[in-house]
């Protein structure tokens, strides 16, 4: 169809049905500049595809934020490839969002092998209470990948928030969460055998770039979510670092090197909840204009499964097991980092010390708490069974005086036999 079109064109000229504005080689020539620049602007802002592949049948993925954004498209990816999946969610296995969601993925991806398991991210206690289980296991569990996907953000003007421990939302969520998980589960990492391809993905956001210094407490009348979040991400990719250089300088049982890597990704700007949150501040009205100008996310931003390219690649590339861990990688390539307290020995330690402070002066607070209320809920069930015993009594007693009653009103036998005679 196309090549008789066309060679009626080149012998009889354009035909008479196409419209007038077609017929002008300079209108003509506009319209295929903007679609053409258009189209461009498009694959330049999606990015590189990742050029790795791996097969991942029988390898254990542990995942946070893999619900949803980047995380889910990265989950789904991994899970198409047979590796098992071990979801940190929020919400309990048996949550009918989370089953439908985890029955849903198992079907599309032919892989039975995806799990749930609930751990509050907010908190410590969670957090504390997976981890030491999941370590606590003769011989250890076998855990070839984590990666952290989850994050949180506040829309720009709004309140600072807290979590029910009293920690800074993003600050915990974002940073603390993680340094907490990661603490607990390296021993966990280092048991793995030595011919294991074992990985630490730490997805992070350029936004470190501006970040206040660590070394400077941000207080409550200078904080932003701007700055809070960018705060959080390079405390993250520091503690990152830190990790590794601990890992590295471990030495094996068996006298072989460390075989787990830490790598970091930035996976760039994505059309996920989180940034559609920024992009409307979190209101009725931004979310209206968002959907009204729509066509400028889609044709800027990449989508969740383009983000999740970088991951990939940082989870499959076969090249990055041989050299040292603690490499930076964006559009599946690496790259410097942007900020040179990242590798700051120093800057480390006192961070560190400083989350190893915080995490035990909070879990004090809430066993504390804990306590209170478990003593709190005995006393209630204690003063609920005096409650019960003594309706029970009391119960006992009426039923008593009124057997009573009816055998005083009821006629003893001398008086039937008098009635019978009579």
């Amino acid at each position: 169809m196309p090549l008789p079109f066309i060679y009626e064109t080149f012998v009889n000229g354009i035909p008479e049905w196409v419209p007038g504005w077609a017929r002008d080689p300079w209108t003509l020539f506009q319209v295929v500049a903007v679609l053409g620049s258009l189209y461009l602007i498009k694959m330049y802002s999606s990015g590189r595809t990742n050029p790795a592949e791996k097969n991942m049948h029988g390898r254990v993925v542990m995942i946070t934020g893999g619900t949803s954004g980047i995380g889910a498209a990265t989950t789904r990816e991994l899970a198409s490839r047979g590796a098992q999946i071990v979801l940190l969610t929020r919400l309990p296995p048996s949550n009918p969002f989370l089953a439908d969601y985890i029955g849903e993925l198992r079907e599309s991806t032919k892989n039975e092998m995806i799990y749930a398991e609930q751990v509050d991210l907010t908190s410590t206690h969670s957090i504390r209470q997976f981890a030491t289980k999941w370590i606590d296991n003769s011989p250890p569990r076998r855990l070839d990948m984590i990666i952290l996907c989850a994050a949180t953000l506040i829309p720009p003007g709004k309140a600072r928030t807290q979590t029910d421990e009293g920690i800074e939302e993003m600050w915990m969520v974002n940073y603390l969460a993680n340094f907490h998980l990661l603490s607990i589960l390296s021993p966990a990492l280092r048991a793995q055998p030595f011919d294991r391809d074992v990985r630490v993905i730490i997805p992070t956001c350029s936004s470190y770039i501006a970040s206040p210094p660590l070394t400077d407490a941000l207080a409550k009348k200078q904080w932003s979510p701007k700055k809070a979040y960018a705060r959080s991400k390079l405390a993250l990719m520091v503690f990152g670092q830190a990790l590794q250089k601990q890992l590295d300088v471990y030495k094996r049982p068996d006298g072989l090197p460390m075989n787990t890597r830490v790598f970091f990704v930035d996976p760039g700007l994505a059309r996920t909840p989180g940034m559609r949150r920024w992009l409307t501040r979190g209101s009725i009205l931004g979310l209206s204009v968002y959907l009204v100008s729509y066509f400028l996310p889609w044709l800027l931003l990449k989508s969740p499964e383009m983000g999740a390219q970088s991951i990939l690649y940082a989870a499959m590339e076969a090249s990055l097991v041989r050299g040292p861990g603690g490499k930076l990688i964006k559009e599946c390539m690496e790259v410097d980092y942007a900020r040179m307290e990242i590798k700051n020995e120093e800057v480390a330690k006192q961070l560190w010390e400083a989350s190893e402070k915080l995490i035990e002066k909070t879990e004090k607070e809430q066993a504390a708490l804990r306590a209170l209320e478990k003593k709190a809920r005995e006393e209630n069930e204690k003063q609920k069974k005096e409650m019960e015993k003594k309706e029970e009594i009391e119960a006992l007693a009426a039923a008593i005086k009124k057997g009573k009653k009816e055998a005083e009103k009821k006629p003893s036998r001398k008086q039937r036999k008098q009635a019978n005679n009579s």
